[in-house]
């Protein structure tokens, strides 16, 4: 009987080995923090799959797809096991063909913005055959998108003896998803603190908090510059409830 067992499980192991990979699906989606899905309409969310043992590069791309339901997303209570997105919702979809199980590493960096791109990473088993798709595996990054509108990178602004130069600094803020940030709506710009640091040749001159214009998304505030030299902007933007951070920087002359 033994002798048997024993036969019996090395053709297993035997069937095992020699049978051939079995393709996988994997899905994976990037959702920004207090936010929604990171898809096409900010350029997608990079997803790189690794093997977690030899550091290979199974497959890699972005998502692709909308992001999400609002309503659904931002203003529904939740429960256990709730779908929250659907087959347009913003993805990366792979199918990995593999003969045994496999811990991969899916590393994520979104969105893509220079200044504005997050990483993260989890890890996870995939087991030939066992598809994990649907809602798949989800990435939370926290983060905002802060772009500098004015002065532009390296503008030269024109200064006049005697008198002061006026500098508008303007930025463009809004969700990891692209979602708009406003007075009152879902995203609230009250709650949002945006600052202006001014700096002259590498030191501190003066910091200034801006204010949403009659734009959404557009803070803006003035400074004053005196004399030539080279002239920088630190921004940065701190949500005082959900905690997410945003920076960015922009450098300029006057003479």
């Amino acid at each position: 009987m033994k002798c048997r067992s024993l036969f019996l499980f090395i053709l297993l192991i035997t069937a095992v080995i020699q049978a051939g990979a079995v393709p996988t699906k994997l899905v994976v989606r990037v959702r920004g923090k207090d936010a929604k899905f990171i898809g096409t309409n900010i350029g997608g969310a990079l997803v790189i799959i690794k093997n977690s043992q030899t550091g290979e590069v199974l497959i890699s791309g972005y998502t692709e797809g909308n992001s999400g339901n609002t309503k659904l997303l931002m203003e529904t209570a939740h429960k256990r096991g709730d779908r929250l997105t659907d087959e347009k919702t913003a993805k990366f979809e792979a199918s990995l063909d593999i003969k045994n199980p496999v811990l991969v590493d899916i590393i994520v960096k979104a969105p893509a913005h220079l200044n504005a791109g997050i990483s993260g990473s989890i890890q996870a088993w995939l087991i030939p055959g066992k598809d994990i798709d649907g809602e798949g595996l989800v990435i939370e990054l926290p983060g905002l998108i802060l772009d500098v509108l004015n002065p532009g990178l390296h503008q030269i602004l024109p200064y006049q003896e005697g008198k002061p130069t006026e500098v508008n600094l303007k930025i463009s803020l809004t969700m990891l998803c692209g979602c708009t940030i406003s007075k009152g709506g879902t995203w609230n710009a009250d709650q949002i603190e945006v600052v202006g640091i001014l700096q002259k040749d590498g030191k501190f001159v003066e910091e200034k908090k801006l204010s949403l214009t009659k734009q959404d998304n557009i803070f803006d505030v003035g400074f004053t510059v005196n004399g030539k030299g080279s002239y920088g902007f630190t921004v940065y933007a701190y949500d005082t409830v959900t905690k997410n951070t945003g920076v960015n920087y922009s450098y300029f002359f006057v003479n």
